[in-house]
């Protein structure tokens, strides 16, 4: 009797470490098998770090609104907004273009993204997602560049024709997502059909409209609606018993995200300022297509095999129309295009379980500018947009890693990687105040290492500790080199030559269980920081705003502790919840000076916690939930935050508690329905960095037809 105490006491203040595959567990049950953290299908105790899984049914239980929203009750991670259109998760404190986003295995990131918070995870349509797998810390070695705070694979929905019975099959599902918050209303269409064991084909589409988001003290805050449809298709073709060819294509657009704060309908939120603006806002779209042939259960020393070959295009109508206090309005544009190769393979051999392959990625840019008076006429053309004009970036990357059983209980993982990454800017501006025609070239290589243990405690494989150390980089993109556009507030980026990578090394160890009643983790994690790429005053000013330039020189750390868990009483009772603690400091530079001031990280959130009391029945027919989420205070403020006063209040971002209840039926067989009453205390909530509040006290509802 003490020891169940002790266990509903410990996880009633946990989150689950691994979100479980489906709400019920049984005594009964089989390893939940993860991808990422290894390239290659691995029990998920054995894997040397953390990782957190969510499930369609997951998503659909939470009606998720956009891919980011989706990663706010896992541990760890802070989900800033610029505006309700735009979300960038903070992962282990990083953000950005330092993590790294997958689409089944293939490189999502590219040479255009910006430093901060930025809006392109929000281009992915949540509703073509089967599963996500999150490995937070650094995954440089498997997957190269900007794998620092985090890797994210999405893997994509598709026609399950493997699990069909021989012979033709057709299917589908219909669902609706409403919220009265935002006034928002989403339509969903999917359809499955093929031939059982030999070929399948998926098809969905999404259409979105959200209106202003409900500000629980405010009412409707101006502009923070929008419109997006997306659509996505998947051919998967046996070829016979050890090979498969699979095709897909998906595609979204995004029609006049505003960013409020940064115009005069912005919200003064706890004394932060309101932008001068009368209007800024910007269409964006982009489209992934990818062939792949993978082959498994190989005779020879090869065991499996995949090439893929994707293509991935964006075009982002950048502020496409910013309307300025003056009048002028201002015109961006980015076109560019991704073509990525990805070799793999896996062999089995007396050294170990060996994968390794080849990955390359080219990026080709084109960026424009103009700028108007308001009745029309032409007023400028700048030689860029937002980045370099007539750009391309390569990235190559080799990498090995070997899988080793040290007897029974120890498992051991080492790995590296070679990167060669080159970038070449056509046509940039390299100083604003001055326009020049003008081009440049860089290149750099780097060689990250990683060793990771996983030793099993009981004979049971119920308990098991894990430790590593890991290198990682992020190579300098093209916005690194070449952005010339508005960075935080107040401030005009500028085009910066002869940076070098950031380099990291992060340290980590923990334990994991996996018991009849308890699963959770307890995990420390020490990242050194080196190179780091900050901003530096030049002591210029353009059009009323400060210029600022890149230059390395930030040198620190990051540090946290994440303790989770969940325990379940019996297939109808469970608890769970997580806390996460997150400090880190970096050199950054004072004022217009060379001289440098340890100070601490930009937004990082230093306390996060979940908390939240499952019923189900035993036939998952009806089920409900009562969770609550929250932050303390984000007061760790550094020189830049200070400036950055659109988004960051002067003292800080207040704390909160969000609360929320959900529930749902299966009507019939064929009919789920779902309903959430969200921010049941109807607070004023933003999260820190954002640039737009919460919707307040709200209800969701949800329908799924399957046919």
């Amino acid at each position: 009797m003490p020891k169940l105490s002790f266990a509903i006491l410990l996880a009633s203040t946990l989150a689950a470490a691994q979100e479980p595959t489906s709400p019920t567990e049984t005594t009964e049950k089989l390893p939940e098998m993860v991808i990422t953290a290894t390239r290659g299908q691995t029990d998920l105790l054995k894997v040397p770090s953390v990782v957190r899984t969510l499930t369609a049914e997951q998503l659909q239980e939470r009606q998720v609104r956009t891919l980011p929203e989706a990663l706010r009750e896992v541990p760890g991670v802070n989900v800033q907004k610029t505006s309700n259109g735009q979300g960038s998760p903070f992962i282990r404190g990083f953000t950005g273009f330092r993590n790294l986003a997958l689409i089944d295995g293939i490189r999502f990131n590219n040479s255009t993204f910006r430093e901060g918070p930025n809006q392109y995870w929000n281009t992915i349509d949540s509703y073509a997602i089967d599963r996500i797998e999150l490995v937070p810390g650094q995954g440089s070695v498997l997957y190269g560049s900007d794998a620092i705070g985090g890797t994210l694979n999405l893997f994509t929905k598709s026609s399950g024709y493997l699990t069909e019975q021989p012979g033709f099959f057709f299917h589908g599902l219909t669902s609706y997502r409403g919220s009265t918050a935002e006034e928002s209303n989403v339509a969903h269409q999917e359809i499955q059909f093929g031939e059982g064991g030999k070929w399948g084909f998926h098809l969905g589409a999404s259409l979105k409209s959200f209106g202003d988001v409900h500000d629980a003290k405010l009412g409707d805050q101006p502009h923070t609606g929008y419109d997006e449809w997306a659509y996505d298709a998947k051919l998967e073709v046996s070829l016979d018993p050890n090979w498969t060819l699979t095709a897909v294509h998906q595609q979204l657009r995004q029609n006049d995200v505003w960013r409020t704060h940064a115009t005069i309908y912005g919200i003064s939120y706890e004394g932060s300022t309101i932008g001068t603006d009368l209007k800024r806002s910007f269409d964006q779209e982009r489209s992934l297509s990818y062939l792949r042939l993978a082959g498994k259960e190989l005779d020879g020393f090869i065991d499996s095999v995949s090439f893929t070959v994707s293509l991935q295009t964006s075009s982002e109508d950048e502020d496409r129309i910013r309307r300025r206090a003056d009048n002028r309005v201002d015109y961006n544009q980015t076109r560019l295009s991704t073509l990525g190769f990805d070799l793999q393979f896996q062999s089995q051999t007396p050294l170990g379980r060996l994968t390794y392959g080849a990955d390359y990625f080219r990026d080709s840019v084109n960026s424009a500018s103009q700028r108007y008076r308001l009745n029309g006429s032409l007023h400028s053309i700048g030689i860029q947009g937002p980045v370099g004009d007539d750009s391309t970036y390569h990235l190559l990357g080799l990498y090995l890693q070997d899988e080793i059983d040290l007897g029974d209980r120890v498992h051991l993982f080492v790995g590296g990687r070679y990167t060669y990454a080159k970038a070449s800017v056509g046509i940039y501006d390299d100083r604003s105040t001055a326009i020049r025609n003008d081009s440049a070239k860089d290149d750099w290589r780097n060689y990250s290492g990683s060793a990771r243990v996983t030793v099993d405690l009981d004979e049971k494989d119920q308990y098991r500790f894990y430790a590593g150390v890991s290198q990682g980089f992020r190579a300098p993109n093209l916005s690194d080199l070449s952005r010339l556009d508005i960075a935080r507030s107040g401030e005009q980026e500028v085009p910066s030559n002869g940076l070098s990578p950031e380099e990291y090394v992060n340290f980590e160890l923990g334990l994991k269980a996996d018991t009849e009643h308890f699963s959770g983790n307890l995990g420390y994690f020490y990242t050194l920081i080196d190179d780091m790429i900050i901003r530096r005053e030049t002591g210029e000013v353009l059009g009323g705003n400060r210029v600022v330039e890149k230059r390395n020189g930030g040198n620190g750390y990051m540090q946290g502790i994440e303790l989770s868990g969940q325990y379940r009483f019996n297939p109808s009772w469970s608890v769970f919840g997580h806390m996460t603690w997150t400090e880190g400091r970096v050199d950054q530079f004072i004022g217009t000076t060379s001289q440098q001031q340890v100070q601490p990280l930009s937004r990082v959130v230093p306390l996060m916690w979940r908390a939240g009391v499952r019923w189900q029945t035993v036939d998952r027919r009806y089920w409900t939930e009562l969770v609550a989420l929250g932050q303390s205070d984000s007061d760790r403020l550094n020189a830049g935050d200070r400036l950055d006063t659109q988004r960051i209040p002067p003292n800080g971002n207040p704390g909160f508690v969000w609360l929320t209840l959900r529930g749902g039926v299966q009507v019939t067989q064929n009919l789920d329905v779902t309903v959430a009453l969200e921010n049941l205390l109807d607070r004023q909530i933003r999260y820190a960095g954002s640039g737009s509040n919460e919707a307040g006290f709200g209800a969701v509802l949800g329908a799924t037809v399957k046919w």
